[in-house]
């Protein structure tokens, strides 16, 4: 989705500076400053998601924080 925003946004522009009348002209630069917007925001949520954790811990693993103890999905191998 965000490379087809990408190139969406590169042809907008592309429209943008080939029109001759101040509308058109106004219109696609308009649709082209929204799809640069568009277009970051899809790639830093692709980044975030890729960095982010796969999953979350479970309430039976969140007690045994609380108590103090290792969750039993993630013990640890230095002890």
């Amino acid at each position: 989705m965000r490379w087809l925003l990408l190139v969406s946004t590169v042809f907008a522009f592309a429209l943008c500076f080939t029109r001759h009348g101040a509308g058109a002209w106004g219109f696609w630069l308009l649709v082209g400053l929204i799809g640069v917007f568009a277009t970051t925001l899809a790639f830093v949520q692709a980044r975030i998601a890729g960095s982010a954790r796969g999953e979350s811990l479970s309430e039976y693993d969140l007690q045994r924080l609380r108590e103090g103890k290792d969750p039993l999905k993630h013990e640890r191998h230095g002890r």
